[in-house]
């Protein structure tokens, strides 16, 4: 029997590989504010820890390929299981499957659901080899810890290797209502599995509640216990609050623990990233180039659920309709394509680059540009800089599970000024009430919440993120980490001794 007290199942590998004299050595990851970092900060709490992800492989059967690895770093020692995946299948399960399928249902896109290319056979094949070594990795009675709709079907499987395991699945993305998700011709497969968990986690009571209605259409689950949401959870009613959520369902006689916790992110490393001399240098060195411009940034990946487009547009109306903000307002608008090889992904780069050409061509002069696009990504130190040089953060999406770049925004905001203009459908709104929020879909929504921005006084300013500043930092990455593993504290691997091998 293996030993690993934890078992995190994520597709990306927690480190990165390095070539270094012709040998593959594996390295830290550098940037520290994603959630791997947090995750395998659990592993110094168990007895032993395991990671399962995949790795592209020519050849999954050559007998060289390193099916594990044992790393040692500042989080202690734990060895990683990868799957050797073929180029097929991770453009199968990763790119075409998740991308063009899952992703625009999750996110409420019906019209750009593409069903034909899937392979759900290359999918279920996929997720029955990280339930294989999940199963193999974990001790008697240990945690498992699955991540995101990439491995929706390995709770299932997994319940089915190693009943005696506890297994938590936290969804990353929104979960859709039932009129949605039931698009999905495998919904009752994907439902089944999910409730095969002990506990499944998501960011905010609307995707619990989603989840629940998603089930209850296809099985017979009841909803046992309920409860009011948090207070800070309910700062102003938006399109995503809630009253209340269900915190545990029955089905088949098993009991699921449901949890609402909006993931988070490290505060600390941001701030330190804030304080240092460079990064003072950097900000003082934007905003002498502003002149007495105002800037308003904006920050996102190159999606069609990101609301790129609609924000340049609202920045174009305003310079058409405020002639006196002609020379006054810049905005850099930062749009890194996550897959460049993906048509859908062309097609709305090509509009961003086509929208700021007409904006800048309109209304640029030899001394002032309107908007900067920006389609590659920003070192995170330079990122910080622009964070605390810029008047708005103008973060505006028509779909997003949470929105971190909003969060780290407030973070680097410690000098207590500057405003967020926030979508009230991005998850992290119904936490974030203190942010001038918009809605996206709506022209005067926008015109006037960019508007309201630029304008605000300062100690209406000071005041909000005052307040942002506070929620952020009580719901960091550490704390969202903290609310999955509680969800588990009843069982009694929390802290075991090990198994005898």
């Amino acid at each position: 029997m293996s030993s690993s007290n934890l078992v995190i199942v994520y597709h990306r590998q927690p480190y990165e590989e390095v070539i270094e004299n012709g040998k593959i050595t594996y390295k830290e990851n550098k940037s520290p504010n994603g959630i791997v970092p947090t995750l395998k900060s659990f592993f110094g709490r168990f007895e032993s820890g395991a990671w399962v992800a995949w790795k592209e492989a020519e050849d999954p059967s050559n007998p060289d390929f390193e099916r594990v690895v044992e790393i040692e770093d500042t989080f202690g020692k734990y060895s990683v299981s990868r799957l050797p995946l073929t180029k097929e299948q991770v453009s199968s399960f990763y790119h075409v499957s998740s991308k063009e399928a899952f992703w625009p249902i999750l996110h409420g896109f019906k019209e750009r659901y593409n069903y034909d290319p899937v392979d759900w056979p290359t999918f279920r094949e996929v997720n029955w080899a990280f339930a294989e070594a999940a199963a193999a990795e974990a001790a008697e009675g240990a945690v498992v810890w699955i991540h995101d709709y990439n491995l929706w079907l390995v709770p299932g499987y997994l319940r089915q290797l190693r009943p005696d395991v506890k297994i938590s699945f936290f969804h990353h993305t929104p979960f859709p209502g039932a009129d949605i998700f039931n698009v999905l011709p495998w919904r009752l497969e994907i439902l089944q599995s999910l409730l095969a968990a002990d506990v499944v986690g998501f960011h905010i009571p609307r995707y619990v509640n989603n989840f629940v209605s998603a089930a209850r259409s296809l099985l017979e689950v009841d909803v046992t216990e309920r409860v009011k949401v948090k207070p800070e959870m309910l700062s102003q009613a938006t399109a995503l609050s809630e009253q209340s959520v269900p915190t545990e369902i029955s089905f088949e006689g098993r009991k699921v623990a449901l949890q609402a916790s909006p993931v988070g992110v490290d505060v600390d490393y941001i701030e330190r990233i804030a304080a240092t001399p460079e990064t003072e240098k950097r900000t003082a060195e934007i905003r002498e180039g502003l002149g007495d411009a105002k800037l308003a940034l904006s920050v996102g990946r190159t999606d069609y659920t990101k609301g790129g487009i609609e924000q340049l547009e609202t920045f174009e109306r305003m310079l058409d309709n405020r002639p006196d903000l002609r020379g006054k307002v810049q905005l850099m608008h930062v749009s890194v394509p996550a897959n460049r090889n993906m048509t859908v992904y062309e097609e709305i780069q090509e509009n961003l680059e086509a929208t700021t050409g007409r904006i800048n061509g309109r209304f640029g002069s030899l001394d002032w540009q309107p908007v900067t696009l920006v389609s590659r990504a920003v070192p995170f130190q330079d990122l910080v800089a622009y964070y605390r040089a810029c008047d708005v953060a103008w973060i505006t999406p028509l779909a997003d599970g949470m929105n971190l770049v909003a969060k780290e925004f407030c973070a680097a905001r410690t000098d207590g000024d500057g405003v967020l203009v926030l979508s009230e459908f991005a998850g992290a709104a119904v936490e974030m009430g203190s942010a001038v929020l918009t809605n996206p879909f709506s022209h005067r929504s926008m015109d006037s919440a960019i508007a309201q921005a630029l304008e605000m006084q300062e100690d209406d300013r000071r005041g909000r993120m005052k307040a942002l500043r506070e929620i952020v930092a009580k719901h960091d990455v550490r704390n969202w980490a903290e609310e999955q593993m509680s969800a588990m504290k009843g069982v009694d691997v929390w802290h075991s001794d090990p198994e005898p091998a």
